[in-house]
């Protein structure tokens, strides 16, 4: 079996989340911990060291994306040659990171990315797989929530869960900072795709994952994320879309996903001024290719918007907000 690492994404832990870690580190022994919390938990951290884990305070520099980044260096300088990603709201068996390395070994290529399939608790489905069919059009949506085995290919997969070798990480480089959060899982596969680095995801290895607070009314759905988190979907999809046009298509996608948000927000959601400013400044920020974070880039606005100017977004969740409107 390939040498392995887990990275382990924590912000303001509950006892739930805890949980999840604690349940990790019982079949990964090469566990980093990168808190993006604001501020550090001492006494969580001490408790996290004393039970033999790595752990990284990472002040929630370059979101998601820098607690990604700063804890692959340290698995890679340990020389682990598979690194897997998890989010503090994923939950997986026991058998997860052996099924997830036996089947990454059988394609017997160095450089790859895979992700299991994802069932979402509280819509009670998987995820899509999206795959590319010639080069005009949009990429496909492929059900696979009856599939149990073999390899889908696909143009991205989801962050938390996923298995990328050593080799594909030199290769593609790191995760996209200034995207701070949101689409930098598709923007990272889609990279992937553009350099022949393949991406699967695995329908013999399935993780759940509870998606913040999702909510069903009736055909449609919305994700109650917070303004801040709107503005990065919204921008990052933008620019995600125009970098990689020749492998997910038209440019008028990521305004129609900004479009669907909009009316999700007006019809189901609370905040919704907060919340559609954010959308509207993050798809004019897109456009220019305005990137990083957006406390940074619009003070005033992102203090309107999350409501205290030291509030930074919630880093605790990856499943891209394309995947969801798409897959509503």
């Amino acid at each position: 079996m390939r040498n392995f690492g887990l990275i382990f994404v924590l912000y303001h832990p509950t006892e739930e989340f805890l949980e999840n870690l604690f349940k990790a580190r019982v079949v990964c022994k090469n566990l980093v911990a990168v808190d993006n919390s604001p501020e550090a938990d001492l006494h969580l951290h001490q408790l996290l060291r004393g039970q033999g884990m790595q752990v990284i305070f990472n002040h929630n520099e370059g979101g998601l994306a820098g607690a990604y980044n700063r804890g692959t260096e340290l698995l890679l300088d340990q020389q682990c040659e598979v690194i897997f990603l998890l989010d503090q709201d994923s939950d997986i068996d026991a058998s997860f990171f052996e099924d997830m390395l036996r089947d990454c070994n059988a394609l017997g290529v160095e450089e790859f990315l895979v992700g299991p399939k994802v069932y979402e608790v509280n819509l009670q489905s998987c995820m899509p797989a999206f795959q590319r069919e010639g080069n005009k059009g949009m990429p496909k949506r492929v059900r696979i929530d009856d599939e149990v085995k073999g390899m889908i290919p696909a143009l991205f997969v989801i962050s938390s869960g996923s298995a990328f070798s050593a080799s594909a990480y030199r290769k593609l480089g790191p995760f996209r900072e200034d995207y701070f959060i949101e689409y930098i899982d598709i923007e990272y596969g889609l990279r992937a795709v553009s350099q022949n680095v393949p991406v699967y995801m695995n329908a013999a290895v399935t993780m759940r994952q509870t998606t913040g607070k999702i909510e069903r009314h009736g055909k449609t759905y919305t994700t109650n994320h917070g303004a801040g988190r709107r503005y990065y979907s919204a921008r990052n999809a933008v620019h995600c879309i125009y970098i990689h046009r020749k492998y997910w298509g038209p440019q008028w996608v990521s305004t129609l996903l900004m479009v669907l948000q909009v009316l999700r927000v007006l019809q189901y959601e609370p905040q919704k001024l907060k919340k559609v400013t954010a959308l509207l400044c993050g798809y004019g920020d897109g456009i220019f290719g305005r990137l990083g974070s957006f406390e940074e880039r619009h003070p005033h606005i992102a203090a309107f918007c999350n409501g205290s100017k030291q509030q930074k977004v919630l880093a605790n969740n990856s499943t891209p907000d394309m995947a969801r409107e798409e897959q509503a």
